[in-house]
């Protein structure tokens, strides 16, 4: 504010001339001080304010202090320089539109600091009491720009100015306010810098200032009410009590100042600064939670005067109190009662209804829902306060059970009223924010897999569709959502009729594949299919939702969906598409699928071949993939062809085993990476198990194979031979090689190539080098070899070379033994007296002899029973019936050898003493007859 300059009188003029003249050196500090001074009066408003002004007037200015006492007329000339400073700084700031710059508040302090010095001048009135109005109006400065040192400073130089001053002796008005007014600066200051015990004392001490003024008792009951307001506003206990202290004293001064008032507006003010008072009261105990002392003060507050106060926050306080004594219903009566007071805020009683839900939950839903009717009814409701009750009643997170439902049905309820329908067309922003509300609440319930209440508000949410371009969009995903819905709850009709409407007014493949969903939890197998099969003519259609749908296909396990799915994924391999796996994973997802029923391993087969196929085509990096990956797929798909392989030949499927043999040696052969040796280890003994099924098939199925089949049976075998013999030119890095094979394998592969060349006129040759290879190996089991022997004897295709071979060498390895197996020495020597029968023929009775002698030479010196005796007996019978064939045909001396034969057997078998008597007999007479010339043609005597 401007202040009028000070007009010195006729003489004080002359005078000032005078003394200012006769002292050069005040004379040019204070003409100093004027020329800045009116180069500031100069200065354009528009432009900023040079930090210079304020140096040029601060060094003549505290030169002036140094100097002697100054004359009266240049203190006055001063005060003349002050108020012009002063002056200048106001119109300065009036002229501009921005905030006082600091710049101004130093000159304006300046201006006061000029006052001080001259605050001894004569002839000017309250010259005190002027110097502090300008500290306080520069304090005030400084205050607003938060300089809050500052503004201290110039108070308590304002109060220092003013404090020799009796207080009773002020008369003045603005002197008295002005008293007031220092305090209640400096203790808005001092609370600024949380000096909040001198903020207090200082307006404890402004009660000696009031002189019985009502506007002065007004004045500081505002302040005390302000501190205790900023203390409520913390929450805190301790400094909400003391904000209740703070306000008790407001409303106390405002009863001594309606005591002492004068004028109806001042009346009218601290009663109504008094009402205030009173409702922050009972806010601040309403914050400590003392309801009672709410309700009494809101009982007060309503019988004032003669219609009491009808402010909208007594409703809510009230109703909060009751709500903190737990009395629902009062607090229902006063929440109702708010829709009848038209003088209510919309922004009040959504709070209200805020509150009150809040503390009566899902209990207090139906009466939130008849208050906001009521009020929809009443009186205009904004779409805002609309949304902050339905985000009151569904955004305070979900209830369980009952409590849950009944806020989704209060909330449906409003949502669906056709007023607030109406009130969300006007407002597009209001009602796309009320679509996402409903739409995250129905999200939330769908995520719980509440799919009632999930669809209801779903439903809801559509009423609330944003009008324009969006709508079809969000309409569209609406009904897709709420087909979702019903997908979960089973009810596949109805979640069909919303994904045709979806599709209808969006068709893309998010539709497609829900209806692919729907048409398998109808098990209507076909129809999901082809629906799978027309998902790429979506336009917006991705590979990602083939492999979704076989996921689907396989959760309700439906196998055939799966593999059809699956089964269009690789078409797109077939394409050269660019795809986001190998191609195959695809494969070994689908073998997967296929292997988890039974009866599938037909189709197991042929999509295996189809892989190995593929992978022939494009590559098998490209196919499996490169480096661990693509190693770890290639081992799988050979392991299951493997794995396949042994459980159908456990099944007796040999046909089918023998099939994932083959392929798995030809899967095993791609697999690189330095495991060459392992690979052929699995090629070779995938191709002997592949030839082995083959001839347990023909077995198995009572038929014959023929020569073109026998001879790719030996030829898969000659890979595995080659791989057996491979590398290697000697023996012993031969056995080496084999040993790496395991002996059981070895053996399949040696009888499963025997029995091939036995069945060959030119064969024979080649089984027995077979043999000869599997005698000479260190993989040769005794047994394996016995067995080989003993088939290449039997059927028609025995080979007795072959036999005698095989039978010869497991004799020898039997006896070798340090504890030889007796029972296979007896057969072995069984079979090789066949064996010998065949080969030389019945009149070669030197070599068969020599073989019952070899027999003889064995059972000699062994415990008894060591050696079988039935194979004894067998021994020492037909070596004694062999006679009979020599003596019939006059070779006298080959049926005495045999005879002999029989009987020196037979006393080497427990149990025979009976038949070594008449061999004896016999015999004795025998060469009886011989010395007697006599020549029997009898045939000598059988034994049984």
């Amino acid at each position: 504010m401007r202040i009028a300059e000070i007009s010195p009188t006729p003489e004080q003029r002359r005078s000032s001339t005078v003394t200012v003249d006769s002292d050069s050196d005040q004379s040019a500090v204070l003409s100093k001080i004027e020329t800045a001074i009116k180069s500031l009066e100069r200065h354009p408003p528009a432009h900023p304010l040079p930090d210079s002004y304020a140096s040029e007037i601060q060094l003549p200015l505290a030169q002036l202090s140094q100097l002697v006492p100054l004359p009266n007329s240049a203190k006055l000339f001063v005060w003349k320089l002050s108020y012009r400073l002063w002056n200048v700084c106001v119109d300065l700031s009036n002229a501009s539109s921005q905030k006082i710059s600091e710049e101004l508040a130093k000159l304006r302090q300046l201006a006061a600091e000029m006052l001080l010095a001259t605050s001894d001048v004569a002839g000017i009135p309250s010259p005190a009491f002027k110097a502090a109005l300008f500290f306080y109006k520069t304090g005030l400065v400084w205050f607003d720009l938060r300089k809050f040192d500052f503004a201290n400073n110039c108070f308590e130089k304002a109060t220092d100015l003013v404090s020799n001053i009796e207080i009773n002796s002020v008369s003045d008005y603005d002197e008295r306010k002005l008293l007031l007014d220092l305090n209640l600066a400096r203790s808005r200051s001092s609370w600024e810098v949380s000096d909040r015990n001198l903020a207090i004392a200082l307006l404890n001490r402004s009660k000696n200032v009031l002189f019985g003024v009502s506007r002065n008792y007004n004045a500081l009951a505002h302040q005390y009410l302000s501190f205790g307001k900023t203390l409520l506003s913390t929450s805190e206990v301790s400094t909400v009590n003391e904000a209740l202290k703070l306000m008790n004293d407001a409303l106390e001064l405002c009863g001594k100042g309606l005591r002492v008032v004068k004028r109806t507006e001042d009346t009218l003010s601290l009663k109504e600064l008094r009402l205030k008072t009173l409702r922050f009261i009972a806010a601040a105990h309403l914050q400590n939670d003392e309801f009672e002392s709410v309700l009494k003060c809101v009982k007060v507050l309503r019988e004032v005067g003669s219609a009491g106060d009808s402010h909208p926050s007594l409703s809510v306080l009230a109703m909060k109190a009751w709500l903190g004594l737990g009395r629902f219903a009062e607090a229902e009566k006063e929440l109702k009662g708010m829709v009848l007071n038209k003088g209510i805020p919309e922004c009040v009683w959504v709070s209200a209804v805020e509150s009150y839900f809040l503390a009566a939950g899902a209990a207090g839903a139906e009466t939130v829902k008849a208050v906001f009717l009521g009020l929809l009814g009443r009186c205009h409701v904004s779409a805002g306060a609309a949304i902050r009750v339905i985000n009151r009643v569904v955004g305070n997170g979900l209830s369980n059970g009952e409590g849950m439902k009944v806020k989704a049905k209060v909330v449906g309820e409003l949502v669906s009223d056709e007023r607030m329908v109406a009130l969300f067309d006007r407002d597009a922003k209001e009602r796309t924010t009320m679509h996402a509300l409903l739409w995250n609440c129905a999200t939330e319930h769908f995520r719980s897999k509440d799919y009632v209440l999930s669809a209801e508000m779903f439903e809801k949410s559509m009423l609330y569709v944003p009008h324009g371009i969006e709508n079809r969009i969000l309409k569209a995903k609406g009904y897709r959502v709420l087909c979702l819905c019903y997908l979960g709850l089973l009810q596949l009709d109805r979640a069909q009729e919303y994904i045709d409407e979806a599709e209808k007014l969006e068709p893309n493949i998010t539709s497609s594949f829900l209806k692919f969903k729907i048409l398998l939890q109808k098990k209507d197998h076909s129809s999901a299919i082809a629906q799978m099969q027309a998902m790429p003519s979506c336009l917006d259609f991705t590979t990602e939702f083939i492999s979704l749908s076989a996921h689907e296909a396989v959760a309700c396990h439906s196998i055939p969906v799966a593999v059809a799915s699956l089964s269009q994924l690789l078409t797109f391999y077939n394409s050269g598409k660019a795809m986001p796996i190998n191609e195959a994973v695809v494969f070994r997802t689908m073998i997967t699928i296929l292997s988890q029923e039974p009866g599938n391993d037909t189709d197991v087969l042929k999509h295996m071949k189809r892989a190995h196929v593929r992978q022939s085509e494009v590559g098998a990096d490209i196919f499996f993939g490169k480096c661990e990956v693509g190693r770890r797929e290639k081992n799988w798909l050979a392991a299951n062809a493997w794995n396949f392989g042994v459980r159908t030949g456990q099944e007796k499927n040999y046909e089918l085993s023998s099939e994932f043999f083959k392929l798995a040696s030809e899967l095993y052969k791609i697999i690189g990476d330095g495991d060459t040796e392992g690979n052929e280890e699995m090629v070779c003994k995938s191709i002997i198990l592949a030839v082995s099924a083959i001839i347990a098939e023909e077995k198995h199925q009572k038929g014959t194979l023929l020569e073109p089949e026998i001879r790719q049976a030996i030829e898969l075998l000659g890979r595995a031979g080659k791989i057996l013999t491979s590398s290697s030119s000697s023996i012993k890095k031969n056995d080496d090689q084999i040993a790496a094979i395991e002996p059981h394998f070895f053996f399949v592969y040696t009888w499963s190539a025997s029995d091939l060349y036995s069945r060959l006129s030119d064969g024979g040759s080649q089984q027995l080098q077979l043999v000869k290879n599997f005698a000479s190996s260190k993989c040769c089991n005794l047994k394996h070899l016995v067995q080989i022997g003993l088939e290449a004897l039997q059927g028609p295709r025995s080979n007795p070379e072959v036999a005698a071979l095989a039978l010869n060498s497991s004799l020898a390895a039997l006896l070798a033994s340090p504890s030889p197996d007796y029972q296979t020495v007896a057969l072995v020597l069984r079979n090789l007296i066949t064996v010998d029968s065949i080969q030389k023929g019945e009149p070669d009775d030197e070599s068969i002899m020599e073989r019952y002698k070899q027999a003889y030479r064995i059972m000699v010196g062994l415990k008894e029973g060591s050696y079988p005796s039935e194979e004894a007996k067998w021994l020492a019978m037909t070596a004694w019936n062999r006679a009979a064939l020599p003596a019939k045909v006059g070779q006298v001396e080959m049926a005495k050898k045999w005879m002999s034969m029989g009987l020196e057997l037979a006393v080497k078998v427990p149990g025979m003493d009976m038949y070594r008597s008449c061999m004896e007999e016999y015999l004795g007479g025998f060469e009886k007859r011989l010395k007697g010339q006599e020549h029997d043609q009898s045939r000598a005597p059988g034994l049984s």
